[in-house]
């Protein structure tokens, strides 16, 4: 089977980019697979996180070709000149953000007006966390172009079949992300890496830092755990909201003896480095679909302590 799939890969960061590797990758063990991904993402002025590549010497790569720009169309109309000529059994298409509609909308209109190629969307999420009502209003204009739909929490289920009641709709877990952990780290050595003592408890909130994540509330809560026994809370990742309020926060919650905050992107080499140092993942989201972070968790088999909004 053809397939044709369009997203990011590495040098992005972040889950979406791991997660088409990954996808591209285990695709190929049985399919003849083009990705197509972008030579530019966001301009920097419309993303709060930080644009530099990712840093990981240990990146996790397949050979794709960079034909896409967000800001120029005719990147658009030669890329689908070019799923063209491979002439795929399937286009597969992600949607996580309303940023890329006018690429996608024209993409797939491209694609069915001019040639008889299914497109399969995968919806990482129907609307982005903090979104609001033209978030909803782009999505389901974007949507309506494809055949079929992937999605991945029953929430999202529920609001495509709301927008296009007749659509082939199918949910999917995440797969268990033991790529960082095949060479484990002992937690000894990984405490003793990071400078934590073998007998402290360890409680690891790992990922962009952003509103939707509620660290504000764990770190409100940690006083009230606290009274019933001592944890230390690692924070490890980049903040895309202003850091000084949460250290502002640990200092009025009087937390700056048992709260570490790490602001910054951890390459792939290191993140064994922080679930193996860990007793338990903590992710106190407050909107969610599914989560990466909690299926690297499972790969090293730490706990997780999560609330229930529907990932």
């Amino acid at each position: 089977m053809r397939i044709c799939v369009v997203g990011p890969t590495f040098p992005y960061r972040g889950g979406v980019a791991h997660y088409t590797t990954l996808l591209v990758h285990h695709l190929r063990e049985r399919h003849q697979v083009a990705l197509f991904s972008y030579r530019r993402q966001y301009p920097r002025l419309l993303f709060p996180g930080n644009t530099a590549p990712d840093p990981s010497q240990a990146a996790l790569q397949v050979d794709c070709e960079y034909t896409l720009d967000p800001l120029q169309p005719w990147s658009w109309w030669r890329t689908f000149r070019r799923i063209r000529r491979v002439q795929p059994d399937l286009l597969i298409l992600q949607w996580w953000t309303p940023f890329w509609t006018p690429m996608l909308v024209a993409l797939s209109g491209w694609v069915r007006r001019r040639t008889q190629i299914p497109i399969l969307f995968l919806c990482h999420h129907i609307i982005p966390p903090d979104g609001g009502p033209l978030d909803w209003t782009l999505a389901r204009f974007a949507l309506r172009r494809g055949h079929g739909f992937v999605v991945m929490s029953e929430e999202d289920y529920a609001l495509l079949r709301r927008a296009l009641p007749e659509a082939f709709i199918r949910g999917a877990a995440l797969p268990i992300y033991d790529m960082f952990s095949v060479c484990p780290t002992p937690k000894e050595e990984a405490r003793a890496h990071l400078g934590i003592a073998p007998e402290e408890r360890v409680l690891l909130f790992f990922g962009f830092v952003r509103r939707y994540k509620g660290l504000r509330y764990l770190l409100q809560a940690l006083p009230e755990v606290l009274r019933e026994f001592p944890v230390r809370l690692l924070v490890v990742g980049e903040f895309w909201e202003d850091e000084q309020n949460y250290q502002e926060l640990v200092a009025a919650l009087g937390l700056q003896d048992r709260v570490t905050l790490l602001n910054r992107y951890v390459p792939n080499e290191e993140v064994g480095l922080y679930f193996s140092a860990a007793d338990v993942l903590v992710l106190p989201y407050l909107e969610a679909t599914q989560s990466g972070v909690v299926q690297t968790a499972y790969g090293f088999e730490l706990p997780v302590i999560a609330t229930q909004v529907g990932g």
